[in-house]
């Protein structure tokens, strides 16, 4: 049945032009028989009128022949970058840049990342209970103008600028919130508009000085669930992202325990059963699962990640030592995993390959064994400081080793943008080795998708080149074409960005002659159309 639409599909396409381009008035177009149907053509169809006379091809104009072939496999590897503005880390690189300097700022970075063959830009836009977009539920962030609550001038939005920009390269834009931080110490003063302050009932002060949101109070977790899907709802992202922190790390509050007595009482008084460490645990647990459901009932192709503390508990596996994330951070991440309650899951391994009580691959290699439902695992890399002599070789070593175990769902999410440039051998080390060609993300079937169209094509004579044209009919549902062009027999293959619609081939290439030229549509989550092939005489 697919092959006989797509002979129709083929005929229309190619009576459309006949009838409309002059510059292939003289080409010879052939269908392939129709293989393995028996379905018959409709008689009562006016057939077209038979040609009196069939003029041979122009010298160098392509003759066009739709064919079936066996296409090389698309290289998949999901390849990513945090991008912090908390306290300023990666952007803006200060809270007092103007609006072009910080869009410069965002254009060179992407421009950097696709230029290295990298596929997703990790975009914090909620460092603490704030906004780097236009919201109607928290201020404008510290970190952006210099003083909470006060928009950028002239005003824009920076995160529909940021996704309209990495969408124009072929990145995919992710959005990282921290769910649960209400004012960073670098964040400066608290004033009015803070929700430290507007929401001061559910939040309390670290001895740190940070403040945080209660994560067991249901006030919170509304607040942080409406935060979540106003984004999703207004905004073309391609994930959400949430990072390590749950309950604050141990340090924050100089060690003594988080201060949560008011709803730990009211837990107890109606009659609660679980100890508190299991009853913090289940709180981040129901809202993990809570957020996950949300997102995708909004947008079903909106994917949920999580980058937890690289170790679950100490001794699993056997060997490892150090803090512990299921005891300190009360976040229960094996479950989320088990659970599917994630879409990708980046635990932050940002130890060296060698290093004996947090060794890199004997982590990764737990971690896959608890991924039971198949979600994607990409593992944080500590790409700015981990220590080592020579970081670029440990780097590109951890990606071969993740190679090695992830198999075709591989993939990896760099801490961070400025570890890519900080060290001056990174990304030629990088380019040169793991990501020497561009990769499309793994697929990630589990979600469900509207099924891609296959591409129409059309070839015409520019002289010494080919030039090829293709569309959708549902092109709203592509994020990106994969372009195969085939040389001597030989097929080579070229990612393209959606805006992209037409490419000039080379008749020859390295002293090869052109054969054929094939099309395939490819959405946001990965998934492939069927494709159109034509061979070129």
């Amino acid at each position: 049945m697919r092959i006989h639409k797509l002979k129709l599909i083929v005929l229309l396409g190619v009576f459309a032009s006949y009838t409309t381009s002059c510059s292939v008035q003289n080409n010879v177009v052939k269908t392939p028989p129709t293989q393995n149907s028996t379905t018959k053509p409709n008689n009562n169809t006016t057939k077209p009128k038979e040609p009196v006379a069939v003029t041979k091809p122009q010298t160098g104009i392509p003759t066009e022949e739709t064919f079936r072939t066996t296409l090389p496999e698309i290289k998949r590897e999901f390849r990513g970058a945090w991008i912090a503005s908390v306290a300023n880390i990666n952007w803006p690189s200060r809270n007092n840049l103007t609006v072009e300097q910080q869009k410069a700022e965002a254009i060179s970075m992407l421009d950097m990342l696709k230029d290295n063959n990298f596929n997703a830009a990790i975009f914090q836009i909620r460092p603490s209970a704030d906004a780097l977009y236009t919201s109607n539920i928290e201020p404008w962030s510290y970190f952006l103008t210099g003083e909470t609550g006060t928009a950028p001038y002239p005003n824009y939005d920076p995160l529909q600028f940021w996704i309209e920009e990495a969408h124009k390269r072929g990145l995919e834009l992710h959005v990282w919130l921290n769910p649960y931080r209400a004012h960073h110490t670098n964040g400066g003063s608290v004033n009015s508009l803070s929700m430290a302050n507007k929401l001061s009932d559910i939040v309390v002060r670290l001895k740190n000085g940070m403040y945080w949101f209660d994560p067991a109070n249901p006030k919170t977790q509304g607040h942080v669930s409406n935060v979540v899907k106003d984004i999703v709802k207004r905004y073309d992202i391609d994930a959400v992202h949430f990072d390590d922190y749950f309950y604050p790390y141990a340090t924050y509050n100089r060690g003594a325990d988080f201060p949560d007595n008011a709803s730990w009482n009211t837990y107890v008084s109606n009659g609660g059963t679980l100890s508190r460490a299991d009853w913090r645990r289940d709180n981040v647990n129901k809202f993990v699962e809570r957020i996950y459901k949300e997102i995708h009932a909004e947008k079903s192709y909106v994917r949920f990640g999580i980058s937890p503390f690289g170790i679950w508990k100490p001794g699993y596996p056997t060997g490892i030592v150090g803090s512990s994330q299921y005891d300190e951070l009360y976040a229960d991440a094996k479950l989320w995993l088990n659970k599917g309650w994630v879409d990708y899951f980046s635990p932050q391994l940002y130890w060296p390959i060698d290093s004996k009580g947090q060794s890199f691959e004997a982590l990764l290699n737990w971690w896959q064994g608890e991924n039971t439902l198949n979600r994607h695992l990409w593992p944080g890399l500590n790409t700015v400081e981990i220590k080592v002599s020579d970081r670029p070789t440990e780097i590109k070593n951890q990606i071969e080793i993740s190679r090695n175990i992830l198999k075709k769902d591989a993939g990896e999410i760099h801490w961070s943008i400025a570890g890519l440039t900080k060290n001056s051998n990174m990304l030629p080390v990088l380019k040169n080795g793991p990501y020497s060609e561009k990769a499309l993300v793994p697929k990630t079937p589990w979600i469900k998708a509207v099924p891609l169209q296959a591409p129409t094509l059309f070839i015409t004579d520019i002289g010494s080149s080919a030039r090829v044209n293709w569309s959708t009919k549902n092109i709203g549902e592509v994020f990106q074409w994969v372009l195969f062009t085939q040389y001597n027999g030989q097929w080579e293959t070229e990612i393209i960005t959606l805006d992209t619609l037409s490419k000039d081939i080379p008749k020859f290439k390295d002293g090869k002659k052109l054969n054929a030229v094939a099309i395939k549509a490819i959405d946001r989550l990965g998934n492939e159309s069927d494709y159109i092939a034509k061979k070129i005489k």
